[in-house]
């Protein structure tokens, strides 16, 4: 790969990664080929990007960032690494991983770290963790549900109180036509 190429491989890494809040560096080593296509097949079907780069191309990437990646980049970018690339969510990379491993029952692709609005979560124990994290519209929906829990029980009270007391009404009225 010539200089040139490596350049325009570094600033196409930098705007994806730029662009992207959610991304995991994985390790796939001792994976067959077909096992890593089986893998980056999962993720496509997921609406994920999965691309191997080289370590001093993505330290390169990430340097160019404003966030700090200094010890992700000291300690992540060692050996044989892959990059999930995820626009909406940062847990469906990690359940992805989850469900890969245990349906090939494989210990790889193993999550060497992961950049999660610009937070890093380094080593497979947060694995997880990661795969637990809710969405932004996710919370945003929860708040929303809390928010409004209350207001529907006073509505549902006072509806259901509405028609007791025209029930009690009609009641009585009825009686008082029967008297």
């Amino acid at each position: 790969m010539t200089k040139q190429e490596k350049y325009a491989l570094v600033d196409a890494l930098y705007e994806k990664l730029q662009n992207t809040n959610y991304f995991y560096i994985t390790d796939t080593s001792g994976m067959t080929v077909a096992q890593i296509n089986d893998f980056r097949g999962a993720c496509f079907k997921k609406g994920l990007e999965y691309t191997v780069v080289k370590n001093t191309l993505i330290a390169k990437a990430l340097d160019r960032l404003d966030a700090d990646y200094k010890e992700f980049s000291e300690k992540v970018l060692k050996g044989f690494s892959g990059i999930i690339f995820s626009p909406e969510s940062g847990k469906t990379p990690a359940e992805v991983i989850i469900d890969f491993t245990k349906k090939t029952k494989l210990s790889k692709p193993a999550l060497k770290g992961a950049s999660i609005d610009s937070s890093t979560f380094i080593g497979a124990e947060h694995l997880e963790t990661l795969s637990k994290i809710k969405s932004k519209n996710e919370l945003i929906g929860e708040v929303i549900s809390i928010l409004q829990s209350p207001a529907t029980n006073v509505l549902g009270a006072l509806q259901s109180g509405g028609h007791t007391i025209s029930g009690i009404l009609k009641t009585l009225e009825e009686r008082g036509e029967a008297a």
